[in-house]
């Protein structure tokens, strides 16, 4: 039982360790997870290892590839812009609810993420804007008081997640663009106003611009390679 329990920690703490490599950009789409390097590299048996990779596929973090074993998942053009698509249905309708019902303090916690994402523009680091970014919207799509909605739309943010730093990176390369902070300047506003429209026009206007943004990441890199 005890050896159980230790074998399930140890799990767990492996399962976030490669968790947050993929969310950071440590492992990219298509990164092999060879179960004895990883093993290695966190001082593991592999049996944890084995349990996590597990774990993530059924996440929808990792697959099964024929000769190359488990590797990060990624995302065809099509697959993208789809997950894409669906973002646009929940994100600009917890907008417009949560703009309904906002609270004052939270607009304040919003605008707080807003000036961290700010700041982390300024020195370029494109993982914690985007952590600041998805703490913003987290706080709007909060107030509509729908947890299956937030959650639905987290999953999503996690399975796009590796065309955000893409996408991000390549905006912050280009100095004239001001889509990664402009769009969320006018959703503070509009959350500050209670107004849900402006909240839910803003949302499908910023998702629009970031498939746009995207694309042309990912058409770069195809051409490139």
């Amino acid at each position: 039982m005890t050896k159980r329990a230790e074998t399930s920690l140890l799990t767990d703490q492996v399962y976030e360790t490669m968790h947050e490599a993929i969310m950071n950009g440590d492992l990219p789409a298509g990164s092999r997870l060879r179960i004895r390097d990883i093993a290695a590299q966190v001082g593991t048996s592999v049996m944890p290892v084995r349990e996590a990779i597990r774990r993530l596929e059924e996440a929808g973090l990792a697959e099964r590839v024929p000769h190359k074993g488990a590797v990060v998942k990624g995302l065809t053009l099509a697959e993208l812009v789809h997950v894409y698509d669906v973002r646009r249905l929940l994100e600009v309708e917890a907008a417009r609810l949560g703009a309904q019902q906002i609270s004052s303090a939270d607009v304040d916690r919003m605008q707080t993420e807003y000036e961290l994402m700010l700041a982390a523009i300024a020195e370029r680091r494109v993982v914690a804007l985007l952590d600041h970014d998805e703490a913003l919207l987290t706080i709007l799509y909060e107030a509509a008081a729908n947890p299956v909605l937030v959650d639905s739309i987290r999953n999503l943010w996690q399975h796009c997640r590796a065309y955000k730093i893409v996408g991000a990176q390549g905006t912050l390369d280009t100095p004239e663009d001001d889509s990664l902070w402009r769009y969320q300047e006018r959703l503070v506003e509009a959350a500050r106003k209670g107004d849900a429209d402006a909240a839910a026009a803003v949302n499908n206007e910023s998702l629009i611009n970031a498939t746009s943004r995207i694309r042309v990441q990912l058409a770069a890199q195809e051409d490139a390679g």
